[in-house]
């Protein structure tokens, strides 16, 4: 006599009480189980690329102060004028580079930031080129 032969052939317990599992609901059970909440989250935040900031020499510094100048002369004719500026990485050292373009709607020579009509807000520190 083997070990289960008293209730191998006995009919399967359906319960009067509690409806019966779907399939999906049974599989649930099985699910991995996250035991370092955040892990997973912090592995693809590491692995994400940011750019280093470009340090731009005297010489691109002024090209850039010039390029600037015509741009603030030429600010009452609401010229489109691109920008590429870089924006700095709020969770890691870093950031990217972004170009956008639009008309200037002001420049705030106090905080030394460019408004544009599309409400983009440049600081001037972070522009490394005009066009």
């Amino acid at each position: 006599m083997d070990k289960y032969d008293d209730i191998i052939n006995l009919p399967h317990h359906v319960s009067t009480k509690h409806k019966q599992m779907s399939m999906y609901e049974r599989a649930a059970q099985f699910a991995p189980y996250a035991a370092l909440t955040g892990h997973k989250d912090m592995v693809i935040e590491t692995a994400r690329i940011t750019d280093r900031e470009l340090d731009l020499d005297e010489e691109e510094r002024e090209i850039l102060d010039r390029k600037l100048q015509k741009v603030i002369e030429k600010i009452n004719e609401k010229s489109k004028v691109t920008f590429t500026y870089f924006i700095p990485d709020t969770k890691k050292e870093g950031g990217k580079y972004e170009k956008v373009t639009g008309i200037i709607k002001k420049i705030d020579d106090f905080e030394k930031v460019i408004y544009l009509e599309n409400n983009v807000k440049i600081p001037i520190k972070n522009i490394i080129d005009i066009i």
